[in-house]
C-alpha cells in the first residue's frame, strides 16, 4: 500500500492510527478537513475553511449596515475541525467574539438539512428576533430557511453559508440564501489523488497545507472581494455532473475571492 486518502470525521481520535500507518511508510493524505494536529498527515488538499468564512463574515458585516445583530450559528459537530473552523472564521469575518451577547444560539446540525430545520426551530424558540444565521454547508442553510418560512420570517433574516455546491449557488440565486463562500472540490480532490499513484515516491514527505482562500456567493457587491453573478457560481458549482467545467476555470487569487450575485444586485 502506497497511501491512503482520509475526510476524518473525529479529527483527533484517527491520529493514533495514521502515526501507525506512516511508520510503516504508507503516506497519509486528507481531503476537506484536517486532523488535529494538521501536521499527523502527510499532505492536506482542502478549502481554507476558515478564510471561507471570514468573508462570508465580512459580507454578513457590511449586509447589516450598521443594524444590531442576533445571531444564530448552525454549526457541524463536535471533534471535527471543518466545522470549528467555519464556525471561528465567521466570527473573525463578522468582527466579533465568542460569547459575545449578539450570538443568541448555536446549534449542532451535521451539515444536514433536516437537522437544520430543527436546529433553527430551537433557535427561534430561544431567540425569536434572530436577524443573522451562518450555517456549516447549504442544506443546512435550506433548513434554516425553511423554519423560518414557517414563521413568516424567510424576508426579513440574512442567511449565510460555505460551499458553493450547485444545489446551495440556485439558492442564492432564488434568494433563499443570502450569501455562500463557493469552493471547488473537483480540482483538489483530483490533486490529492495523485501523490498515492502507483509510482514510486522519492523526496521528502509533503507538508500539508491548505489551499488558498475560496470564491465566494453573494447577492449583492461587497467592499472585500469583486462579485460575479450566480450565473458564474452554477457553471463552478460541485455536485451536479456539469461541475467538470469547474476544472478549466483559473483558481482564486490567494488572499482574495470571487463572488456571485443575482445579475440583478451587481
Amino acid at each position: 500500500m502506497k497511501g491512503i486518502l482520509i475526510t476524518p470525521s473525529d479529527s483527533k481520535a484517527i491520529v493514533p492510527a495514521l502515526q501507525k500507518a506512516r511508520s510503516a511508510s504508507v503516506m497519509i493524505i486528507a481531503r476537506d478537513s484536517p486532523t488535529e494536529p494538521q501536521d499527523a498527515t502527510d499532505a492536506l488538499f482542502a478549502t481554507d475553511n476558515f478564510k471561507a468564512s471570514e468573508l462570508i463574515g465580512q459580507y454578513a458585516k457590511a449586509a447589516m449596515a450598521g443594524k444590531p445583530a442576533k445571531i444564530a450559528t448552525l454549526d457541524l459537530a463536535p471533534g471535527v475541525a471543518v466545522g470549528k473552523l467555519r464556525h471561528d472564521g465567521f466570527l473573525k469575518g463578522y468582527g466579533i467574539a465568542e460569547g459575545e451577547p449578539s450570538i443568541v444560539c448555536s446549534q449542532d446540525t451535521g451539515g444536514d438539512q433536516a437537522k437544520g430545520q430543527t436546529a433553527m426551530e430551537n433557535c427561534l424558540q430561544k431567540a425569536p428576533d434572530i436577524n443573522v444565521v451562518h450555517t456549516i454547508n447549504e442544506p443546512a442553510a435550506l433548513g434554516a430557511y425553511t423554519a423560518l418560512k414557517a414563521k413568516g420570517r424567510e424576508k426579513d433574516v440574512l442567511i449565510v453559508s460555505v460551499d458553493g455546491g450547485c444545489t446551495g449557488t440556485k439558492a442564492v440565486q432564488s434568494g433563499q440564501i443570502a450569501a455562500t463562500s463557493q469552493q471547488y472540490r473537483s480540482r483538489w480532490r483530483r490533486k490529492a489523488s495523485r501523490p498515492c499513484s502507483p509510482s514510486p515516491r522519492a523526496g521528502p514527505r509533503r507538508p500539508a497545507t491548505p489551499t488558498p482562500a475560496p470564491p465566494s456567493s453573494a447577492t449583492s457587491p461587497s467592499p472585500w472581494w469583486s462579485p460575479k453573478d450566480t450565473a458564474f457560481g452554477l457553471q463552478n458549482c460541485w455536485g451536479w455532473s456539469s461541475m467538470t467545467s469547474a476544472l478549466s476555470t483559473p483558481p482564486a487569487p490567494a488572499g482574495g475571492a470571487w463572488c456571485s450575485a443575482p445579475s440583478s444586485a451587481l
